[in-house]
């Protein structure tokens, strides 16, 4: 269920837009924030929102890497897998993800914390490789810099526990 104050604050931000479908990807993050992910409810209240139909949400939703239509884990690891990026040795980087996570692009670990996605560009070409969680962009990536980062984000996720 999405609050009626959320929807408020979104319907604020919107008429403060020059259109709204400049807000859009706004309101498309913030319930998904709310919700963990887009879900039909979501797209269905970012469509009343924004004074459009449920199938232009969609399309939206579905053009951008960072908007999520099915669940995902606490923390989404989106790893730039860019020219730029794959010729510093993102596969590497990839594979060993995959090893130390457990799961392939575009799965969740078991324990719900982590969602792995390959993702086009993040705009960092010259600190690659390069990955993102949540907000935060992590450059120079090695094996050892992706277990200290794990680390970090599997204990904001639950204190005292290590990544897995």
């Amino acid at each position: 269920m999405i609050p009626e104050s959320l929807k408020n604050e979104l319907k604020d931000r919107v008429a403060e837009a020059v259109t709204n479908r400049e807000a859009a990807v706004d309101v498309m993050k913030e319930l998904q924030r709310h919700c963990g992910w887009l879900t039909d409810e979501a797209v269905v209240a970012a469509a009343e929102i924004l004074g459009l139909s449920a199938l232009q949400v969609e399309e939206l939703a579905t053009f951008y890497e960072m908007i999520f239509r099915r669940p995902v884990g606490k923390r989404v690891i989106q790893l730039c897998d860019s020219i730029s990026c794959w010729s510093c040795g993102c596969d590497a980087i990839l594979d060993y993800l995959k090893e130390r996570l457990a799961i392939e692009p575009g799965g969740t670990t078991v324990d719900g914390c982590f969602t792995l996605v390959p993702c086009a560009c993040l705009g960092n070409c010259g600190e690659g490789p390069t990955m993102m969680i949540g907000d935060t962009l992590y450059g120079q990536l090695t094996k050892e810099r992706v277990d200290e980062i794990l680390e970090r984000e599997q204990k904001a996720l639950v204190p005292g526990s290590p990544a897995k």
